[in-house]
């Protein structure tokens, strides 16, 4: 069996150290790939049917595959290279990353995107009508249980508009504020419609509310916006474009991942991704973001703020013109999440700890234009809120979306009755 596995590996008379180099070279790989899983696996962060666990799998496939390939040592360079390919392109960029050589990775993550979502013209991207168990999309691609023109009838129809935090990515079926509102309010007098949708800011709000505000042709009787988070992303973007054209929406497009070629059709491997990545960036109509530019600053962004602000008097006028009411709400923060440093980096050009500051400042210009305009706002204190209540920077967990909604719900009983 040794003198066997010698003459394989080409160390037996005649000698044929192709193959040994093609043997060292898998054996290195194993060991490099192995190491690296161990170390994710330890860390808990390698999740069995993630992107990462298929990634370190195929590595598996290619060097087993080479080393099967080693009595034909050019098969096995072909495959070996591929190997090597990967791993450099995986985890070379995944170290660079940590030690930020590198803004971003080509290294699978340990979650799959979910295909929730589709690319729409004008809005860049809407839910996908879906019944799943913990996130439900009617058939309108609305967040919430089925709707139909029936169930309307005789009801006051409250449409909801926001972001993510509107939408309520950290509630189950039932669970978020919206939910809770109208059961707060009462199902058989009070519809109430999520139109929120990830990543959504005031630019989007105004295309929703010219054009998608309706419910099956039923108007509502008032439209609730809360608003904020997504626009201060758009602070010190270098050359901001009055409707978000050059930075935040086309970035929707991967946000939300609704390209025809989906990055978690080939997540599992680094060099597909850095190939989808040169396709899209060549031949793809909807094309990327560009490299968005940028100064880090603790100071407000008056061309940001000039361009929230209008894009509430323009919601605004249209509102008053069809006669809904409008009622505002600025967005309530984890602001001790955000002051301790600890963010994901929604917001590029500001600092966590000053995305607390510049978002209660919005929140105030907010308060202050709603007035102005005749509009209702809100004013729900952060300070009513603690850390459980959230998930994250601004997310509420299922209780701080029940505490949120007892907060609205007596000021839109009295303005929507």
């Amino acid at each position: 069996m040794r003198h066997r596995l010698l003459a394989y590996a080409g160390l037996e008379r005649p000698y044929r150290f192709e193959r040994t180099l093609a043997v060292l070279t898998a054996l290195l790989l194993a060991i490099v790939a192995g190491a690296a899983a161990i170390h994710f696996w330890m860390a808990g962060k390698l999740p069995p049917d993630s992107p990462r666990y298929w990634y370190f799998v195929y590595m598996a496939a290619l060097v087993g595959l080479a080393l099967l390939l080693v009595p034909w040592p050019r098969l096995a360079a072909v495959v070996l290279s591929l190997a090597t390919l990967e791993a450099a392109f995986g985890l070379g960029t995944a170290y660079l990353y940590k030690v930020r050589l590198l803004d971003q990775t080509v290294f699978p993550g340990v979650e799959e995107a979910e295909h929730r979502f589709r690319w729409r013209p004008l809005l860049q991207g809407v839910p996908i009508p879906s019944d799943g168990d913990d996130i439900h999309h009617n058939t309108l691609g609305q967040r919430g249980r089925e709707r139909t023109p029936q169930s309307l009838d005789g009801k006051a129809t409250i449409a909801l508009f926001g972001g993510s935090t509107t939408y309520d990515v950290g509630g189950g079926e039932g669970e978020t504020w919206g939910d809770r509102l109208e059961q707060l309010l009462g199902a058989d007098r009070f519809a109430v419609i999520n139109h929120g949708m990830l990543g959504y800011s005031t630019a989007e709000h105004v295309i929703q509310t010219a054009f998608y505000e309706r419910t099956y042709g039923v108007p509502p009787r008032c439209a609730i916006y809360y608003v904020g988070w997504n626009d201060l992303r758009n602070s010190h973007v270098r050359n901001l474009d009055p409707g978000y054209a050059d930075f935040h929406l086309p970035g929707q497009i991967d946000n939300l991942e609704v390209r025809r070629l989906r990055q978690s059709y080939v997540s599992f491997s680094p060099l597909l991704m850095l190939v989808r990545h040169f396709l899209v960036l060549g031949v793809d109509t909807a094309r990327a973001a560009d490299r968005h530019s940028g100064q880090i600053d603790s100071a407000p962004d008056p061309a940001m703020e000039a361009i929230f602000l209008r894009n509430v008097r323009t919601i605004s006028a249209i509102n008053d013109q069809r006669g809904i009411k409008a009622l505002w709400m600025g967005q309530v923060m984890n602001h001790r999440r955000l002051l301790a440093g600890d963010s994901w980096g929604w917001v590029p050009f500001l600092h966590a700890q000053d995305v607390s500051t510049l978002m209660l400042r919005l929140n105030d210009l907010l308060k202050h234009e709603a007035e102005a305009l005749g509009d209702i706002y809100v004013d729900i204190a952060p300070q009513a809120f603690a850390s459980d209540d959230f998930i994250d920077d601004g997310h509420f967990t299922p209780s701080g979306s029940r505490k949120f909604a007892e907060r609205l719900a007596p000021a839109v009983a009295s303005a929507c009755r």
